[in-house]
C-alpha cells in the first residue's frame, strides 16, 4: 500500500492536506489555503518538489527537536513535518516523503 494525501477542510472553512505514509502516519502537513484548487496545487507542488534536490530545509525548534520544511523552487513553503525525537527519525521522515509523495493518491475528505 502506498501513501496518500488527505485533503480536508479546517474549522474556519479553509483547506489543508496531510501526506500520510502507508502505515497511516502523517509525514507532512500543508499550510491553510483559501480555496480547494489552491490546496490541490499545493499537493501537486509536494509531488514535484519531494524529489527535487535541495527542496528540504532542516530546522530545529526551541526545544531542540528537529523537523523539516519542504519548499517549492520559488522558496515558498509547501509543507512541514512534525517535531522528531532525533535527527535520524527526521531523516527517515524526509525519506518517507520522497518515497510516498510522487505516487500518493488523493483522498478528498471535503466532499
Amino acid at each position: 500500500m502506498a501513501g496518500k494525501f488527505e485533503l480536508k477542510k479546517s474549522k474556519d472553512g479553509q483547506f489543508m492536506f496531510n501526506l500520510k505514509a502507508a502505515n497511516g502516519q502523517v509525514i507532512l502537513t500543508s499550510e491553510l489555503y483559501k480555496t480547494k484548487p489552491s490546496a490541490e496545487n499545493g499537493i501537486e507542488s509536494v509531488r514535484k518538489n519531494s524529489v527535487r534536490e535541495g527542496a528540504f530545509e532542516v530546522k530545529t525548534n526551541a526545544k531542540g527537536e528537529p523537523y523539516f520544511i519542504l519548499k517549492a523552487t520559488n522558496g515558498q513553503e509547501v509543507g512541514r513535518s512534525e517535531y522528531y525525537s532525533s535527527t535520524v527519525a527526521m531523516e527517515n521522515g524526509i525519506a518517507s516523503v520522497k518515497n510516498n509523495a510522487p505516487e500518493a493518491k488523493l483522498q478528498d475528505l471535503t466532499i
